[in-house]
């Protein structure tokens, strides 16, 4: 393309093929052409002079710039740098030797040669030669076209010489216009000087039109001569067509008669039997749908006697019959006109009156003695309500007997209020004239039995609910089984018109879709598929059953297949039998959903009776009398609303968390209390605590037994053989004394009321748990700061806290811990495994209390090393032996085990005594360095060996430290 196209790389401004015309100066018209080498250089070519800057809007806008630019495609592809002209546009980019490339062979692509086409060849050859065999042998087809083309082009030429104004299908000479244009008349104007001339111009115009009309003539002879055969063949043929014609006349006049016999002998007769039965149908059909007007008639003074009796569904199911047979076979009757509209108006107040009629139903049956034995109030009036309210899809009639449940509830609860209130002579009800004011009158005892009066009669109250709304949901069932029941007869149906589609085909066609044949003959003569056919043909809504000219079947009775009710029998659950209708235009979806409320509405039942005894237990809670009662009372009143949730959840198969709840909340103000008295209990018996041993009544060791075997339980008061027996010096665990103090028994004793209440009130076992949890540790902090801390000096006007004192706390420290464990299994049975979390209060508690015990026994050793390292500072070796510094180390070796030795295990006071001796000879070792004794058998050495056989000899003379291995050796320096 290069090659063949030659162009300067620059359009000249003289040149007209160019793309753009610029105006140049006269100085610079002729300046040198600089080459393009690009089609879109990146930057202009030629000297740095030349370059310009980019277009201004401000600037000169008829400048010319490299931005103006244009190059047609040749003389970009014609690149002058080349050397080979003939190399193409990919030169440009991808090298002079682009061309040149030699493209390696694909190995998947055939190398193709002649040889591949030699069979082709071998099979067209002989085709080619016939082919142009037949060429040569046959004329040329367009020969005779291109003579008719010729000669028709020929008469087009000749017939467009004609004005157009001849060829037009309006032509007429009778409009003065076309006449006008035809024969001007100018041609005929004879005035003035001109005739020759007008006379010239008319034989003109009568020469034209003769011209005219003799092209017009040949070219219509020329169409019959090409068209003579046909039309000759033509006029041939009219004389045979008119000779068939003369025949077929008088065929079909000798038909016509023949036709005319056979039908005044063969049907005339038939056609009029076939006329009088008709006539006969259509009178049986006006008989009778006067019968059924009658019938009609009577609707209104029916209605009225079924509502008298409360007949409700009847009434509805005749009203809506009626209205089913006014718009079907009543349709149009003058008469009539306002029955309809009567009718609805009728039905409306139906649904007013059992609307009505069944709010006083559920009031009667919800407000009806609590004594009855009667579980439903008059079952077949409930039945036939329901039945009315869902056939007129009244279906919020539940909503109904929903309200009157709560005022019955409230009613309920005022009536045992008043009648447990009348018998008290305790409560002026002149004075005191609110019922609740009243009520907060009653003692325990009676307000419990007047709980337990209004649980007894709700729960009763509840069952007669329960059966009602069964009654109701069991009607519900029936009409949603007659419906499943309708759908699988109309399955079966179809079925079985599907089987009869054939034969009901045949006959259609036989008799002409049933018509003359039904219309002629009763029902029973027609085969099955047609008869059933032919009612459901003459049952559709567009036929006029009562026209004098319609056909349609013999008798036309008041039950047309159109407007009969089916009905079947059904029986509700109480043994009442009803009739349910086919017209409960009720989908499966809705009774559910009204099955479902229903039974939710029960469920409400249990609700309301809950809240109404939740509102009845705050009102008596309001001055904290819930709070007050004893743990007996509670467990009482507690066992009593749990024995009447559980009878609610099993009449209504549903928990109700209303009352638990408020049974949670007093069980938690309970608890609170609980642990408040007890709590302020113990920290007064600690504040006049003076930790001194206690004596152990029998009941606090029958407790201890009680708890030894196992149960944790508070025995119960035994006769007064108890009394006489003598309160014990220890309390014995498990063949174990412990000495104890008072504090400590009644800190047993609360304990033991804590699991006991877990016992009594399972709901409360967490909460019972931590409040524990708090009084364990308060024992434990508050003992240690009166002990320990030396707190009871001014609490309770202690002199000193005495080695007994610590020792005696120790073993009550203990005592509390070896119950713990027992206190943790008795916890952990009673809670669920994901609350087994809690426990660990009671490993935090046992660590802190053998701290505390741990920190106990460094005091008595500190109290010791303290006496040592007063005493054994001042001792020197020298005679008398013993010393008076072992001495009095002795004696007070002695205080000491004369003071715990009662208190505490033998093994326990041995390990004291090992703590003590290894403090001992600790500071016995510091002083003999200090007095640079050794053991070197000289006189020193053997005063201190005196002295400390003196020690020994005293300290394994005291009960119970015979065995206890002293080790005294350790006391000198060991030789290096």
């Amino acid at each position: 393309m290069a090659s063949s196209h030659s162009s300067s790389p620059v359009p000249q401004s003289n040149s007209s093929d160019a793309f753009f015309k610029k105006e140049v100066d006269a100085t610079k018209r002729f300046r040198p052409v600089q080459s393009l080498p690009d089609v879109c250089p990146k930057e202009p070519t030629g000297s740095p002079s030349n370059l310009l800057d980019s277009p201004s809007l401000v600037a000169d806008q008829q400048r010319w710039t490299i931005y103006h630019s244009k190059v047609n495609l040749p003389a970009a592809l014609n690149d002058p740098r080349l050397a080979k002209r003939e190399s193409d546009f990919f030169t440009k980019t991808w090298g002079v030797d682009f061309v040149d490339t030699e493209v390696t062979p694909s190995f998947y692509l055939p190398q193709i040669t002649k040889e591949h086409f030699a069979l082709y060849q071998q099979e067209i050859t002989p085709r080619e030669k016939v082919h142009e065999r037949c060429k040569n042998i046959c004329t040329p087809k367009d020969t005779f076209d291109r003579t008719l083309l010729h000669t028709h082009d020929k008469s087009r030429t000749d017939l467009e010489q004609v004005p157009k104004i001849f060829m037009k299908p309006d032509f007429a000479l009778e409009d003065s216009l076309t006449f006008n244009a035809v024969l001007p008349w100018s041609h005929f104007s004879t005035a003035g000087g001109k005739g020759n001339r007008d006379a010239a111009s008319s034989k003109l115009l009568q020469e034209k039109l003769s011209h005219y009309l003799d092209i017009v003539e040949v070219n219509i002879a020329h169409q019959i001569s090409l068209r003579s055969e046909a039309f000759f063949h033509a006029m041939t043929s009219q004389h045979e067509l008119q000779d068939y014609l003369r025949k077929t006349s008088q065929a079909v006049k000798l038909l016509r008669e023949k036709i005319s016999k056979i039908d005044k002998v063969m049907c005339e007769g038939s056609l009029r039997v076939l006329r009088l039965s008709l006539t006969r149908n259509n009178c049986i059909k006006a008989y009778n749908k006067l019968k059924l007007m009658a019938t009609v008639h009577q609707t209104q003074p029916t209605v009225q006697l079924l509502l008298s009796t409360s007949e409700y569904v009847g009434a509805l199911d005749l009203i809506a019959t009626t209205q089913e047979v006014l718009q079907q076979e009543l349709q149009g009757i003058h008469s009539f006109r306002h029955l309809g509209s009567q009718l609805c108006e009728l039905e409306k107040l139906i649904d007013k009156m059992m609307i009505a009629e069944f709010s006083t139903y559920a009031r009667n049956d919800l407000n009806r003695p609590l004594e009855d034995d009667c579980q439903i109030l008059e079952e077949e009036r409930l039945v036939s309500l329901v039945f009315g309210l869902l056939k007129q899809r009244k279906l919020n009639f539940y909503e109904i007997y929903g309200d009157e449940m709560i005022n019955t509830a409230k009613n309920i609860i005022k009536q045992c209020v008043v009648n447990t209130v009348s018998q008290i002579e305790e409560i002026d009800t002149e004075v005191v004239v609110k019922l609740a004011d009243q009520m907060r009158m009653m003692n325990f005892p009676q307000w419990f039995d007047l709980l337990k009066n209004i649980f007894s009669k709700f729960t009763i109250w509840v069952s007669f609910v329960k059966a009602t709304l069964n009654t109701i949901r069991s009607v519900v069932f029936l009409v949603l089984d007659k419906n499943q029941k309708t759908r699988d007869l109309e399955d079966t149906l179809q079925k079985n018109s599907a089987k009869e589609s054939m034969v009901d085909s045949e006959v259609a066609y036989l008799t002409h879709e049933g018509m003359f044949i039904s219309d002629a003959f009763g029902d029973g003569e027609l085969p099955a598929g047609a008869a059933d056919s032919g009612s459901q043909r003459n049952t559709s809504p567009n036929s006029e059953p009562c026209s004098s000219d319609s056909v349609s079947e013999p008798e036309c009775t008041t039950d047309s297949s159109s407007s009969k009710e089916h009905t079947s029998s059904s029986v509700t659950p109480g043994g009442v039998e009803m009739m349910i209708s086919d017209d409960m235009k009720l989908t499966d979806l809705e009774l559910v959903r009204l099955a479902n409320n229903i039974q939710e509405l029960l469920y409400n039942a249990s609700d309301v009776c809950h809240d109404r005894s939740v509102k009845f237990l705050m009102a008596r809670a309001k001055d904290g009398f819930l709070e007050k009662l004893n743990s007996n009372e509670f467990l009482t009143l507690s066992r009593l609303m749990e024995g009447f949730i559980l009878d609610t959840e099993q009449i209504c198969g549903r928990k109700s968390m209303s009352l638990r709840g408020a049974l949670q909340s007093q069980a938690n103000r309970f608890v609170n209390r609980f642990h408040e008295e007890r709590k302020t209990k113990l920290s007064l018996l600690l504040d006049n605590e003076r930790w001194k041993q206690a004596e152990v009544p029998a009941e606090f060791q029958d407790l201890v037994d009680s708890v030894s075997d196992g149960r944790i339980s508070l025995p119960e008061k035994k006769p007064t053989a108890t009394e006489e027996r003598k309160p014990a010096e220890f309390l014995i665990v498990e063949g174990q004394k412990y000495a104890t103090v008072g504090t400590v028994l009644l800190l047993i004793r609360i304990i033991l009321e804590y699991c006991q209440c877990v016992d009594n009130i399972p709901s409360i076992t967490t909460d019972m748990l931590t409040r524990l949890s708090d009084l364990l540790k308060y024992f434990n902090s508050r003992s240690c700061q009166l002990v320990l801390g030396a707190g009871a000096l001014q609490v309770v006007g202690l002199k000193t806290i005495t080695t007994k004192n610590l020792a005696l706390s120790s073993r009550c420290l203990q005592l509390i811990v070896h119950y713990i464990p027992i206190i943790r299994a008795h916890f952990e049975a009673r809670l669920q495994p994901k609350q087994f979390s809690m426990l660990r209060h009671f490993d935090h508690i046992t660590k802190d209390y053998h701290d505390h015990i741990a920190e106990i026994s460094a005091k008595l050793v500190a109290i010791m090393d303290s006496l040592f390292d007063k005493l054994l500072s001042k001792y020197e070796v020298k005679a008398p032996v013993p010393s008076a510094c072992f001495r009095n180390i002795c004696k007070q070796m002695a205080k000491m085990h004369e003071a715990i030795y009662d208190l505490l295990p033998e093994e326990q006071t041995q390990m004291l005594f090992l703590r003590i001796n290894a403090s001992y000879k600790l500071h016995l070792k510091r002083q003999l360095a200090h007095l640079n004794v050794v053991n070197d058998g000289g006189p020193l050495n053997g005063l201190v060996t005196s002295d400390v056989a003196f020690y020994t000899g005293n300290l394994q003379a005291l009960k119970g430290l015979n065995n206890l291995d002293l080790n005294m050796a350790e006391i000198w320096e060991q030789k290096r």
